[in-house]
């Protein structure tokens, strides 16, 4: 396994005898296709497939450069029907419904992830994180350590002794000593900082007037946010700038941090639908991922790297140009 450009703070322990479990964040990066990759992809149908493109050569480049036989790959279906718009309908209120086109090709990098004999997670009532979270979290009694493909700081909360986070795009890995040195706090106290600051991506508010600093020095000092509750008396002798208007909005706003605490934490008991190989790469469909490749309109190139990718090369041909 490369680990390029790590510094010593990020560096990571690992252990021969646990096998990685890569577990990628799918929307996260059919999201930033669908947003960087240009529009003039389209499908035979001619609906736009830029997003399935991006996605693809992600994908590529991970399953190339890693080769890993244990993965999982985790999608969003939970867009308005997760299990914390119970708990808070306003839950990601801030977001613009996905459009039609987008939806299509979620469909569509879902099928290729099953093509490539990965292991698809998906769920109505339960979110990509959540999914991720109790299949790294099912994995361990079997002696596997976690590879969290992912950017999002939410997900650092479940890295423990031998796990990393890989932010593929930027190259960066970190295990549970490096989340501090990122975000001001250890990887335990994630779910709790995220309920005092708020997430804004995420339409969580947070306590009024505790921002990202002030909720670190709080945790730092208290350890928790169960600890930081019970003892609020506490804080406005804290050296720290409002420290007594701080423990009047605690003490006020209570039970709503309890309630951003639920929202921010990952579950670990989602039920997971994992095909019959479990995490283990299966053998990929090499017709499948052709009607897909033909559908999809993809170029000669990406063609070969996919069914190699799958198992199933194609023959070369000299008349075959890269796209």
């Amino acid at each position: 396994m490369t680990h390029s450009g790590l510094s010593a703070v990020n560096a990571v322990s690992l252990s021969p005898a646990r096998r990685p479990l890569y577990l990628v964040d799918a929307s996260l990066y059919v999201f930033r296709a669908w947003h960087s990759m240009p529009d003039e992809f389209r499908d035979a149908q001619g609906w736009p497939t830029n997003a399935v493109h991006g996605f693809a050569r992600f994908l590529l480049d991970l399953v190339e450069r890693e080769r890993p036989q244990h993965v999982v790959v985790a999608f969003d279906e939970a867009l308005d029907s997760c299990f914390r718009h119970g708990l808070y309908p306003a839950y990601k209120a801030n977001r613009e419904p996905a459009p039609e086109e987008l939806r299509r090709q979620f469909a569509h990098c879902k099928a290729l992830c099953a093509a490539l004999g990965l292991a698809v997670l998906a769920h109505r009532e339960y979110e990509a994180d959540d999914l991720i979270g109790s299949a790294l979290h099912a994995a361990r009694a079997h002696d596997f350590r976690g590879v969290i493909v992912s950017a999002d700081k939410d997900l650092s909360q479940l890295l423990l002794e031998h796990d990393e986070q890989w932010d593929f795009a930027r190259g960066l890995r970190w295990g549970m000593e490096g989340v501090k040195a990122r975000h001001g706090v250890h990887a335990h106290q994630i779910a709790d900082y995220l309920a005092l600051c708020g997430d804004a991506v995420d339409n969580i508010p947070g306590v009024s007037g505790i921002g990202a600093k002030s909720a670190a020095v709080l945790l730092a000092h208290f350890g928790s946010l169960d600890a930081l509750l019970a003892r609020i008396d506490e804080v406005p002798f804290l050296r720290l700038r409002g420290a007594a208007q701080m423990a009047v909005r605690l003490r006020e706003q209570r039970e709503h941090a309890l309630l951003w605490r639920e929202l921010t934490t990952i579950a670990l008991h989602a039920p997971l639908a994992l095909p019959a190989s479990g995490f283990e790469r299966a053998p990929g469909d090499a017709d499948m991922l052709a009607g897909l490749c033909e559908a999809l309109r993809f170029g000669p190139m990406t063609r070969r790297r996919l069914h190699a990718a799958a198992g199933h090369p194609l023959p070369t041909s000299p008349s075959m140009e890269a796209p």
